[in-house]
């Protein structure tokens, strides 16, 4: 580790690109506890400031994975939110989960508790909120929520618990690190399809030749709302389609599907995102917000072959929604958790 954290550690002009090989070296050392904290702590500043390449990134997602519960347990989408939460926006991707498996399209969603550099508010805590305890939600709970509802939630503590346990000194840290992307690529659920967000349209590229590498049949790269995978609704939404080991660049335009919307500027907290998701999955909630839930449940069925156009899928989930469909499905969800008995996984 050592001689690897020399290379990245040179300074900006010094420091150079690891190997695929090298940088899988690194997150092993990591990730089974060979590394000091001194080291990872170095590392993970050394790579920030060097920026990481696509095979350090791959490294990094490959050995996450090795270290992780993974099983196809349901064929579906993964949808890969930043783990640092949301501050100042709708989580629209919670209520559109259940009105994607409404529509036959199981859905992953996973995270864990805050973490830099935004500390926003997570998966975990709208899941509390709910009343649920997240860190009670063990593998087998969560597997026979998916298998009742078509939602799959992962929590990281519990799924890649290497990787949990580097929440403290991440937290100290207080930055963004490799692992911020590495750990939203880590598929549980072993999806064929991904959404996944980012923030600087500066590394679509570079994002999009990952997930080429990764091997998923299609993809959405959006440059989302605070980073996620939500797509704006007020505002036309640039994105990379990926299918068949392509990528190109499209636009959403929310007005031209007429659901652009003004969004009202609200405090957010996780009471007020479960209420609003709730709202919304009954078919009501402030109009922007099921206009936003709407758009992103649609664009994921049409990336995922699941309807000809985005166009249909938003009747398609207008419908679903109005029908009470995605509501008993997150009934079918919540209720399975609250009353879960084991299934076993097997092991890693």
């Amino acid at each position: 580790m050592i001689n690897i954290l020399k290379e990245v550690a040179r300074g900006k002009r010094g420091a150079r690109d690891l190997s695929y090989e090298e940088a899988e070296t690194a997150a092993e050392a990591i990730l089974s506890g060979k590394a000091s904290p001194v080291q990872i702590g170095g590392f993970l500043i050394a790579e920030r400031m060097k920026l990481e390449s696509i095979e350090e990134l791959e490294a990094f997602v490959m050995v996450c994975r090795k270290h992780a519960y993974r099983t196809p347990l349901q064929q579906g989408l993964d949808c890969a939110g930043p783990y640092d939460g949301r501050t100042r926006s709708f989580v629209a991707t919670f209520p559109a989960a259940f009105l994607l498996a409404a529509a036959g399209l199981p859905v992953t969603l996973h995270g864990t508790a805050g973490l830099p550099p935004k500390w926003g508010v997570t998966l975990p805590d709208i899941i509390g909120a709910s009343g649920l305890e997240p860190a009670g939600l063990t593998r087998e709970a969560a597997a026979e929520a998916a298998r009742a509802s078509g939602v799959l939630f992962a929590r990281l503590e519990e799924w890649c618990p290497p990787l949990g346990a580097l929440h403290p000194l991440r937290a100290d840290l207080g930055m963004r690190t490799i692992f911020n992307t590495a750990e939203k690529l880590i598929d549980y659920a072993c999806s064929p399809s991904l959404v996944i967000g980012i923030f600087h349209n500066t590394v679509f590229d570079r994002i999009s030749r990952l997930i080429v590498k990764l091997g998923y049949r299609n993809a959405l790269v959006v440059q989302g709302v605070e980073g996620s995978e939500d797509l704006h609704i007020d505002r036309p939404n640039r994105v990379y389609r990926i299918s068949g080991g392509e990528a190109e660049l499209d636009i959403i335009d929310p007005e031209a599907l007429g659901l652009d919307t003004e969004v009202p500027e609200l405090e957010w907290d996780a009471k007020r995102q479960l209420e609003m998701a709730e709202a919304v999955l009954q078919g009501g909630g402030h109009t922007a917000f099921y206009h936003q839930t709407l758009l992103n449940a649609a664009a994921r069925l049409h990336m995922a072959g699941h309807v000809p156009s985005i166009e249909e899928g938003v009747y398609l989930c207008k419908d679903l929604l109005d029908r009470g469909m995605a509501w008993e499905t997150y009934g079918k969800w919540r209720s399975s958790l609250l009353g879960c008995k084991s299934v076993s996984l097997g092991p890693v």
